[in-house]
């Protein structure tokens, strides 16, 4: 007997059948839409729930830019710029002190930029030498209250920091941005009152993500919801969203049953390497940089970016190999085809599937 999460409405059924038809349109084209660059894996703060074990220090050295910009004049032939998103990564991006001097060559060459950031080195002359470098978006980190952010976050000032961030650019206008929260158990039952404060704070896009066991964060097994608060989980966007108040939406993990298309923009979808590609701090061309299993496709200091875009990531263009385990007899796998790529390990086995998260719920 089918539980309420798989229990999809005829409107429903059709409108994915139609959006999977595009997205294997797009598989066709692939055309390259956001590139990350992860400019430093330093960081200046030592998050439980990384994803890529950053450090203060790193064996990896920072990629120069002049290299990345190589790279980006590369691509130029062969794509419109103006819808060529590019996104600063990290470790932490402002431990670097030439992001300027980089975006205002991605804004010269007609690129967007944007940049992902824990806030603790944003400052009110910072920010505002970045808007004059052509800084088109930026997404801030802020995983709960004080006690629960700088628990997270290993640093004292982190969350003091943050909503300094949020703040400063509550008071712009000229660029988009947004928060971005892991939700866990420790942060999970204030929510709401985290939503009220965002709000008051000026904050209008919030996006929430759940841990998933990589990295630092794979250490940590009790950061995970139990199967009732995921569901609660998507309760509550769900319902803040029909507020209208506050833009939520949950991360492109994985496909959520009949909560598709009303915890989200959009339907479900990983556009890892279908038309989002990474370049590494190392010099690896990747897909999403939050794949730390080897997906990699080639590295720049060997092979042309836009050569390796068009005739690899294959594995990510066709993932029927992914159909086993849990997946292989999932009537829903024609939509969800096996989750995110960052849930699958170096063997291509998934980590976890939303879907039987949401199902062991409606089973309880």
């Amino acid at each position: 007997m089918k539980t309420p999460v798989e229990r999809l409405s005829l409107r429903k059924r059709l409108a994915l059948e139609v959006f999977r038809r595009m997205r294997e349109n797009q598989k066709a084209l692939h055309p390259l839409k956001q590139l990350f660059w992860e400019c430093t894996q330093r960081c200046n703060v030592h998050c439980k729930h990384c994803g890529s074990d950053c450090k203060r220090t790193t064996e990896i050295p920072d990629m120069p830019a002049e290299d990345f910009l190589r790279v980006v004049d590369s691509l130029t032939p062969h794509v419109d710029p103006h819808e060529v998103n590019i996104i600063i990564t990290g470790g932490e991006p402002l431990v670097r002190d030439d992001l300027e001097q980089v975006g205002l060559a991605l804004y010269r060459r007609g690129y967007p930029w944007g940049m992902v950031t824990n806030g603790l080195y944003l400052t009110a002359e910072r920010l505002q030498s970045l808007l004059a470098a052509g800084l088109h978006a930026i997404t801030v980190s802020l995983d709960g209250f004080a006690d629960d952010h700088n628990w997270l976050r290993g640093h004292p000032d982190s969350y003091d920091r943050a909503m300094n961030a949020i703040r400063l650019l509550a008071q712009e206008r000229d660029v988009k941005w947004d928060v971005v929260t892991c939700v866990n158990r420790r942060n999970y039952p204030r929510l709401e009152q985290l939503k009220d404060a965002l709000y008051e704070a000026g904050v209008r896009r919030w996006r929430l993500f759940t841990i998933f066991p990589v990295g630092r964060a794979a250490r940590y097994p009790e950061f995970q919801l139990d199967d009732r608060d995921f569901k609660g989980l998507m309760d509550f966007i769900r319902r803040t969203r029909r507020e209208g108040k506050l833009r939520v939406s949950y991360g492109c993990e994985g496909f959520l049953g009949s909560y598709e298309g009303e915890v989200r923009d959009g339907f479900y979808t990983c556009n890892a390497g279908i038309s989002v590609a990474s370049v590494l701090a190392d010099g690896s061309i990747s897909a999403c940089p939050s794949i730390r299993a080897d997906y990699h496709q080639g590295n720049i200091y060997q092979d042309d970016f836009m050569d390796v875009w068009q005739h690899r990531f294959q594995l990510f263009r066709d993932r029927r190999w992914m159909k086993k385990g849990v997946c292989a007899d999932c009537s829903f796998f024609r939509y969800c085809e096996g989750n995110g790529m960052h849930l699958h390990d170096g063997d291509g086995h998934l980590l976890f599937c939303h879907l039987q998260r949401l199902k062991g719920a409606c089973g309880q």
